[in-house]
C-alpha cells in the first residue's frame, strides 16, 4: 500500500476531529449530512465491489464471515456508544471506564477497516481482470472517519475532558487503520483468511451504512428530510461512478 494511503488515513482523521473544535454539540446538521453521503457511498461500493469478489471466491464460509463481521460491529458499538455513525451520547457523569470503552470499540473497528487495504488492489485486479483505480474502499473508509472523528471529539468536549487527552484519544483513533493496514502489509495472510476478512469488513460495512442511511431524524416516524435524501442519492451516484 503506497506511504501516502497511510498518511491521507491518519490525517483525514486527525482533519475531522480538529474541526469539532469549532462546533457545538447542537450544530450537528452537517455531520449528518456528510455521514449520509458517506453511509450510501460505502454501502454503493460494499454491493458493487466487495460483495461481488468475496462470493465469486466460492468458499461456504464467505456468509458466515459477513454475519460475523455485522454481529461483532453490533456488539463494538455497545462500547463506543455508537461514534461510528455519528451518535453523540455523553454520559451523565464522566468516568475513565467510559472513555477506554469508547477508544476500545471504536479502535478495533477502526483496525479491522484497515486490515483489507493492504491487499485490496489485488482483489481489485482479479475481479476485474486488469489493475485499474482501485481506491474506492480507501475513500469510503476515509469519508466515514473523518464524521465519526467529528463526532469523537465531541462526545469527549460534552463529557468535560481535557483538551490534551481529547487530542491523545483523537490521535490513537487515526493511527488505528494505518496500523491495520501494515500489520496485513506484514503477515503472510493466506488468500482465503484475506478473503474472510474482506467478507467481515463487508459485514461491518452493511451494518454502519444501514444504520446510517435508515436512520431518522423524526423518533416514531418513517420520514427522512430532503436534504437526507439528497446526500444518500449523491452518495449512491459517486459509488455507481466507480464502476465505469
Amino acid at each position: 500500500m503506497p506511504i501516502w494511503h497511510y498518511i491521507l488515513l491518519f490525517t483525514s482523521v486527525l482533519l475531522g476531529g480538529s474541526l469539532a473544535f469549532l462546533f457545538q454539540k447542537e450544530k450537528k446538521g452537517l455531520l449528518q449530512i456528510i455521514l449520509s453521503f458517506s453511509g450510501a457511498y460505502i454501502l454503493g461500493i460494499t454491493f458493487l465491489h466487495l460483495m461481488p469478489w468475496v462470493f465469486e471466491s466460492g468458499s461456504h464460509t464467505v456468509g458466515l464471515w459477513v454475519i460475523a463481521g455485522f454481529f461483532i460491529q453490533l456488539m463494538l458499538e455497545q462500547l463506543s456508544v455508537g461514534v461510528e455513525h455519528g451518535h453523540i451520547h455523553a454520559p451523565h457523569k464522566y468516568s475513565t471506564g467510559f472513555v477506554i470503552s469508547v477508544m476500545f470499540g471504536l479502535g478495533i473497528h477502526a483496525f479491522m477497516e484497515g486490515i483489507p487495504l493492504s491487499y485490496y488492489g489485488e482483489f481489485h485486479v482479479k475481479l476485474h481482470g486488469h489493475d485499474a483505480t482501485h481506491n474506492h474502499l480507501l475513500y469510503g473508509i476515509i469519508l466515514h472517519h473523518i464524521p465519526a472523528a467529528f463526532a469523537l471529539v465531541i462526545l469527549l468536549k460534552v463529557s468535560e475532558i481535557k483538551k490534551r487527552v481529547i487530542w491523545i484519544c483523537l490521535t490513537i483513533f487515526a493511527a488505528m487503520s494505518p496500523i491495520g493496514a501494515a500489520v496485513s502489509e506484514m503477515t503472510a495472510i493466506p488468500s482465503h483468511i484475506q478473503t474472510g476478512i474482506l467478507a467481515f469488513a463487508v459485514g461491518s460495512l452493511l451494518h454502519i451504512s444501514t444504520v446510517i442511511i435508515f436512520e431518522t431524524d423524526s423518533p416514531g416516524h418513517h420520514h427522512i428530510p430532503r436534504k437526507k435524501l439528497i446526500a444518500i442519492a449523491l452518495g449512491i451516484a459517486l459509488s455507481i461512478l466507480t464502476i465505469i
